[in-house]
């Protein structure tokens, strides 16, 4: 008989042989010039973020001490509910303990098995996983390709139908059509769910994300009643927690129905107090998030990428291996950079990926750009 851990150690043996394992490295402060992380607007270490967070702590506690329909709802949460809806034009905002569990919530709540879901290939996993929960009949977009979502839509038998995009893509960093997205589910009378995770604080008009970047009003308005948007507090906003910004009666249902939502505790005081403290700053250096995009501007140059959209962008490398290879290299030379390999990439390949933050320097970006000019293979 043999051992029930056998398979996990061919699994290992099997990742190893093909350069796919991960390991977790612990990083401190200051080691290394970030390009790897989430922090787009350097927002993390600013002074009145961090004393945001330790006020909501000495205020509220540690945590939030049950789940928001118990006695986990304090007042600091409906202060950054309708501080966020403010900052996007959203018509209501829900915050959960995470932007994973925002997705989950979201698609959990708004599809069933009664439900067409189509979503594009490049999809986040937290979508992905969403969509396997909700039970939903989940059909497959190709990315960024708004024919195939309405030639899908146009097969539609069930009585509603759910689209899934993000506005920003988390490994590539393009940009989904989103106007066009808006337009067409509002025609064909399906729910958008729009992912802003890389989009709010960074893109759009003062940051608020590709939605209004694209004229319309914020999500659960007049004209995007039937859209849906859910971000992260824990990227631009530099704290931690998911938010769903839709109108009040998506709002209602989530608080109802949403499993991620109803069974788990409360966002965290010192995360909403943080986030409160990120939105204040942005709204008094209304230039941040110009400064991430023009930051990124010059690193894809370096790159030899076109200019993001917002503040990340992905260079295809010929393998996981020399991915691998490029992420240690510039880690020698002082800088940190993202290693993404399959399956975490949606096509396939393996790309180093960039981020730009608006609080680097010129020295810092002098610095980047010749390490990245270096690791690059067509720069080589």
């Amino acid at each position: 008989m043999t051992c029930p851990l056998d398979w996990l150690r061919d699994a290992a043996a099997a990742r190893d042989g093909a350069g796919l394992t991960r390991r977790l490295t612990a990083t401190k402060a200051g080691d290394a010039l970030d390009l790897a992380g989430n922090d787009y607007l350097g927002l993390r270490r600013h002074p009145a973020v961090v004393a945001g967070a330790v006020a909501a702590a000495e205020t509220y506690g540690a945590g939030a001490g049950a789940s928001r329909l118990v006695t986990g709802t304090l007042d600091i949460h409906e202060e950054l509910e309708a501080a966020l809806a403010s900052f996007t034009g959203a018509a209501s905002a829900l915050v959960l303990s995470t932007g994973y569990a925002a997705n989950l919530a979201t698609l959990t709540a708004l599809a069933d098995a009664g439900t067409l879901i189509v979503s594009d290939e490049h999809a986040h996993a937290s979508l992905i996983d969403g969509c396997r929960l909700s039970r939903g009949a989940v059909t497959i977009s190709r990315h960024n390709d708004l024919d195939h979502v309405a030639e899908l839509l146009s097969r539609r038998e069930l009585p509603r139908a759910v689209v899934l995009a993000e506005s920003v893509y988390s490994v590539l960093g393009d940009a989904a059509p989103v106007a066009d997205l808006v337009a067409l589910t509002a025609e064909t009378g399906a729910l958008l769910v729009l992912d802003e995770a890389h989009a709010i604080g960074v893109a759009g008009p003062g940051g608020a994300g590709l939605l209004v970047g694209a004229g319309l009003p914020g999500p659960g308005n007049p004209g995007t009643e039937h859209v849906v948007v859910t971000t992260t507090l824990s990227k631009a906003l530099a704290a931690q927690g998911g938010v769903v910004l839709a109108s009040p009666l998506v709002r209602e249902h989530l608080v109802n129905t949403a499993r991620p939502f109803i069974y788990d505790t409360g966002l965290a005081p010192a995360s909403a107090g943080a986030a409160l403290a990120s939105l204040q700053v942005l709204a008094d250096q209304c230039d941040l998030p110009e400064r991430a995009r023009a930051n990124g501007a010059r690193l894809a140059e370096a790159c030899g990428v076109p200019a993001p959209v917002a503040a990340l962008m992905s260079v295809p490398m010929p393998g996981p291996h020399e991915t691998l290879e490029a992420v240690e290299r510039a880690r020698a030379m002082g800088l940190r950079i993202g290693g993404f390999r399959p399956p975490s990439t949606p096509d396939g390949i393996s790309r180093v990926r960039v981020t730009s933050h608006a609080d680097h320097t010129t020295h810092d970006l002098d610095h980047a750009c010749r390490v990245l000019a270096e690791i690059i293979p067509h720069h080589g």
